[in-house]
């Protein structure tokens, strides 16, 4: 059976599960373990259906059973949890995957079971080998480096391949996390590696190790274990209801506040990843070329001439002007907003730096920037400064993901001489600062806050599942709705309306309309807001809707927050908006008419007050408008046209044709071209017309446009006199 065919069987069981037909998923595993060599996993299925059997005979015969639902729960999680055993075992046999040509590797090499014990012995013992291997010799030291580094290699793989623990390798997992003497960063290698696992297959123990895991006293550890919850919580979300004992644990740790607030800050960080493709976008396409067009004008105000007069050592103040009116300033202000918020911002400088050897395996992208890897130590010994170490500046970076730190470090290490001297040469001049202890002090402990851990983690996730080498391999969560408010162990604390609003609002801000309007839409059946946040709430509620064009939904939306408060201008101005929008324009006149009351010369009301009044067809009241927009603001092509259009229809001629002039004089559109004509031809001047008429052709893309365009004014030409048999031959005339 190929690897598609075993994918979609489990597939159809799982739904099966989801649904509940216990008895229909129960026939189809046994009839794809009929086609496997797993036949203790067909013995287990099979003892399931007895018990369910028994079960509903039972029922049947009308016994009471006060723990029938809980037996039930309990066959379908086994139920599941073999499937998910089954699935795998059938495609160890046929898949070409990394994860399943490493269980096929071991299972040939069965020799001495691997043991995490022996193997946290090992790890444990690393400092002090260490020590000892500096003191003895450069090839000792290496000798100690890739034993550790192969006993993590290791450990990762069989961590992240082991699909169900025993009992006893769970004692010795938990051994890990209660040692003082492994270190942290190896620690956390094994928190990935378990988090990868269980993303493949959930077993119940590992889960709780990740949960024992939160509460490390290494901060490290600790939040990547949450981290790695929050994934695995997402990716097996509709079976946590089958394990009871999960909801407890989170029902204890979420009395603390202070894991609320931690898993609610993961969350804000996973939906703040998810913009990093744009924020990447921008940087590839904006902010770095626009940063590169400028540099040799920045460069040539600072070295040119004005820098041969000695008698100018200070900035000239034009630079300042120029560096603005470039457009530069306002990027690199984008940029450091970005990143104050948490943005990833180095995904596009970083991206193409992922090639080195070190990347090649699979546990490297989750190993902490490190001065203790052996791809590390080489290099410092090579390249060692006495001014400045460039590696122990790099641990204590917090904005920088440890992936990226590799990848920085690697490439200085190997550039030519010359271009790294260069390199020397900037960081040397930044010496006063990074030879400040206090700076450097603040450096580390903000690298050391669990924020800062946490983002630089949820990078690194974000490099691996989109940059790795067999990346497909693996289900990108980062390309899915994460909508962890939803899960059912993180909803009692997530799903309060201040936290959802909080949701909201970031993708409101980020412009992710649809989502927006979701998670409003679940604030409002909350109904526990007060009328402050509630009219705010459905307002912005109405401001995503109408983003989505959806104008009747937004309109609801802000009825209701008027609602609440009757005097907003900002909810007058949009209910205009949307009612204009969806040309319903004697109620848009209405609320326009209340914001003018408040403000009533902004011009824009006073143009769209116009054009309602025009669609309504209330031409002498729409010109007043568009003569007062004139008025406010002089040479306005908008109230120019609006004119032209309005004395067209009252059979104001003349000064028809003297506003459109005006336009036309100004870069002009085919419609203002098309519109000058139609006065032209009203008035009985052919000439000028046809030449109106084939200008507006040009401009439009094509004559069927153009003659689409014409067709809308029909009714207005026959009413002042124009033969409807007439506009074929005009169309003609113009070619």
């Amino acid at each position: 059976m190929n690897e598609n065919v075993i994918q979609e069987q489990y597939a159809h069981i799982c739904s099966l599960l989801r649904e509940k037909k216990l008895k229909d998923a129960l026939s189809l595993l046994i009839s794809l373990l009929s086609q496997s060599t797993a036949w203790e996993l067909r013995a287990q299925v099979e003892q399931i259906q007895l018990s369910y059997e028994y079960m509903l005979e039972y029922m049947r015969r009308g016994v009471a059973d006060p723990k029938r639902g809980e037996v039930y729960r309990r066959l379908l999680a086994e139920t599941w949890e073999i499937a998910e055993q089954t699935r795998l075992r059938m495609l160890d046999e046929s898949s070409s995957k990394l994860y399943h040509e490493i269980r096929r590797t071991n299972a040939i090499l069965a020799g001495e079971p691997f043991s995490l014990l022996k193997a946290l012995h090992i790890l444990e013992s690393f400092d002090d080998e260490m020590a000892i291997g500096r003191l003895q010799s450069t090839d000792k030291e290496d000798e100690v480096l890739h034993r550790h580094e192969d006993t993590l290699r290791e450990c990762f793989r069989r961590l992240w391949t082991n699909s169900r623990w025993s009992g006893r390798e769970e004692e010795e997992a938990n051994a890990a996390l209660t040692s003082e003497t492994i270190p942290a960063d190896d620690l956390c290698l094994w928190v990935s590696a378990v988090t990868l696992s269980l993303m493949t297959c959930f077993d119940i123990r590992k889960a709780g190790w990740l949960l024992n895991a939160c509460a490390h006293a290494d901060v490290r550890v600790s939040r990547r274990a949450l981290i790695g919850v929050v994934i695995v919580f997402h990716v097996h979300r509709e079976r946590l209801v089958l394990y009871p004992e999960l909801s407890v644990r989170m029902s204890i740790m979420s009395e603390d506040a202070s894991f609320r607030d931690a898993v609610a800050t993961v969350y804000r960080q996973f939906l703040l990843s998810q913009e990093t493709e744009k924020i990447d976008k921008k940087m590839r396409e904006d902010i770095i070329p626009e940063m590169m067009k400028n540099v040799p004008k920045m460069r040539g105000f600072r070295f040119g001439v004005e820098d041969e007069d000695e008698e100018k050592d200070g900035e000239n103040p034009d630079w300042a002007d120029r560096f603005e009116s470039s457009g530069l300033g306002d990027k690199l202000r984008e940029m450091n907003e970005l990143q104050q918020e948490g943005a990833d911002v180095y995904m596009s400088t970083f991206s193409h730096l992922k090639n080195y050897p070190f990347f090649r395996e699979e546990q490297n992208w989750f190993y902490p920037f490190s001065l203790q890897r052996s791809d590390v130590v080489k290099h410092v010994r090579r390249l060692r400064s006495k001014e400045i170490n460039l590696s122990e500046l790099l641990v204590k970076i917090s904005f920088m993901s440890n992936s990226d730190k590799y990848s920085l470090f690697f490439t200085l290490a190997t550039l030519p001489e010359n271009q790294r001297e260069m390199v020397k040469a900037q960081l040397y001049e930044q010496q006063s600062v990074l030879s400040d202890k206090d700076f450097v002090d603040q450096m580390r402990q903000e690298n050391e806050r669990p924020e800062s851990v946490g983002s630089q983690y949820i990078q690194d996730l974000y490099r691996f599942f989109k940059l790795y080498m067999r990346r497909q391999e693996f289900r990108d969560i980062f390309s899915e709705k994460l909508d962890f408010h939803r899960i059912s162990l993180f909803r009692p604390f997530l799903s309060t309306s201040e936290r959802l609003m909080t949701i909201a609002d970031f993708y409101l801000r980020k412009e992710r309309w649809e989502e927006a309007v979701e998670v409003y839409r679940e604030v409002d059946d909350n109904q526990c807001l007060r009328d402050a946040d509630a009219t705010e709430c459905y307002q912005r509620l109405g401001y995503a809707l109408q983003k989505l064009k959806r104008y009747d939904e937004a309109i609801a939306a802000y009825r209701k927050a008027e609602l609440l408060k009757p005097d907003s201008a900002w909810n007058n101005r949009h209910l205009a908006a949307c009612y204009r929008l969806s040309r319903r324009f004697d109620s848009a006149l209405e609320y326009y008419k209340k914001a003018e009351a408040v403000s009533p010369d902004d011009h824009n009301l006073v143009f769209h007050i116009a054009t309602c009044l025009a669609e309504s067809e209330r031409y002498e009241e729409s010109l007043n408008y568009f003569f007062k927009l004139d008025f406010l603001v002089p040479d306005s092509r908008k109230a120019a046209r609006g004119i032209g259009w309005c004395s067209f229809m009252l059979r104001k001629h003349e000064q028809a044709m003297k506003y459109y002039e005006q336009v036309l004089n100004r870069s002009p559109h085919a419609i203002d071209y098309l519109n000058a004509a139609h006065v032209a031809w009203v008035m009985n001047d052919l000439p000028k017309a046809v030449s109106l008429y084939t200008q507006s052709a040009a401009a439009c893309e094509s004559r069927e446009q153009f003659i689409e365009l014409f067709r809308k004014d029909e009714d207005a030409l026959l009413r002042q006199g124009i033969r409807g048999e007439d506009f074929p031959l005009m169309w003609d005339m113009i070619g």
